[in-house]
């Protein structure tokens, strides 16, 4: 059993509470990241972290019984779960059983692509313009949608979410060195899509 779990099994909800308010601050950077922008006058991320935590509170007997990831990421993985589902409902989509997400990331890769699209044109200043074109977005997704999938997500873990090496190696289950080869490689097509973009 992890320490975190032992602190759930003996400190209960006090306990539940403190561990969810030191990862607060990581999942709205999450959930800001990740929340579709069609949606950002509709939903409140502090909702989203609220019904995050409920559901935390239901499920948290089966994690203090198997404890197999940090209590950051599998709080980090209902967090998506539950942002996955509330767009779902506003877009009017059914999940189906057998979709669950139990990583990060959609089906399709696209809500990750254009996620970081967009996290690069809200930081990409020159002394000619403060935003990318949205026709220059739209290039840079269809560029991020060429890479590995698991490549894309640790990218975004990474360099957007700030998570370190070891707990991107935890959410996408793969080893240390994995993780940190997949970065490496990420950032590298990253910097030469970057190029292309703003040179095309």
């Amino acid at each position: 059993m992890t320490v975190e779990a032992e602190q759930l099994q003996h400190g209960g909800e006090h306990a539940l509470a403190d561990l969810f308010s030191s990862c607060r601050d990581r999942l709205e950077r999450l959930v800001d990241f990740r929340l579709d922008p069609r949606l950002r006058s509709r939903i409140d991320p502090h909702d989203i972290l609220q019904e995050t935590y409920l559901e935390i509170s239901r499920r948290v007997t089966d994690y203090i019984s198997r404890p197999e990831v940090s209590f950051y990421i599998w709080a980090r993985q209902i967090t998506v779960q539950t942002l996955i589902d509330t767009q779902r409902r506003h877009f009017g989509q059914k999940r189906s059983p057998t979709q669950e997400v139990s990583l990060s990331f959609e089906q399709d890769g696209s809500g990750t692509c254009y996620s970081i699209a967009r996290a690069i044109a809200a930081n990409h200043t020159t002394p000619s313009r403060a935003a990318m074109k949205a026709e220059e977005i739209e290039q840079l997704h269809a560029a991020l949608a060429t890479l590995d999938e698991i490549d894309r997500e640790v990218l975004a873990m990474r360099h957007f979410e700030h998570l370190n090496n070891k707990e991107v190696a935890e959410a996408l289950g793969l080893s240390i060195t994995a993780a940190s080869n997949r970065y490496v490689r990420a950032m590298t097509r990253l910097s030469e899509i970057l190029q292309n973009v703003m040179n095309g």
